[in-house]
């Protein structure tokens, strides 16, 4: 008779070997999808970005639109909505403190709402 010993270590050590192999795939497709996520956002970033005054005017040349709102986000880069009343045609902006203007989205059919905050206690 063998004994299950010899066996189960072999087995034993084969299961740690496989979960190896599973750890180091995982981390190869991470660092995969990373670098292409990376690469595909910085390429796509180039393309939407330029100096705040040359995007501003072509908003306004190409499409009339104005700035109609703005905020500071989180990490002090200015959110500005551009609309054009006309057209409808609306571009959200996002400026980094270097000056650099990235588009973040653009659409058609922007109205401009002003809506009171519902009474207090009622939650609509």
């Amino acid at each position: 008779m063998t004994s299950a010993g010899p066996v189960f270590a072999k087995g034993l050590n084969d299961m740690k070997q496989m979960i190896k192999s599973v750890a180091l795939g995982a981390l190869i497709l991470a660092g995969v999808l990373q670098t292409a996520t990376t690469r595909a956002a910085t390429a796509q970033q180039s393309r939407n970005c330029g100096p705040r005054d040359l995007v501003v005017s072509r908003l306004a040349e190409g499409y009339g639109e104005t700035r109609q709102s703005m905020g500071l986000a989180a990490n002090n880069a200015v959110i500005e909505v551009f609309a054009s009343s006309e057209s409808g045609t609306w571009t959200i902006t996002i400026t980094a403190a270097n000056g650099m203007t990235c588009l973040v989205a653009s659409g058609q059919a922007y109205e401009a709402l002003v809506e009171a905050l519902p009474a207090k206690g009622n939650d609509a």
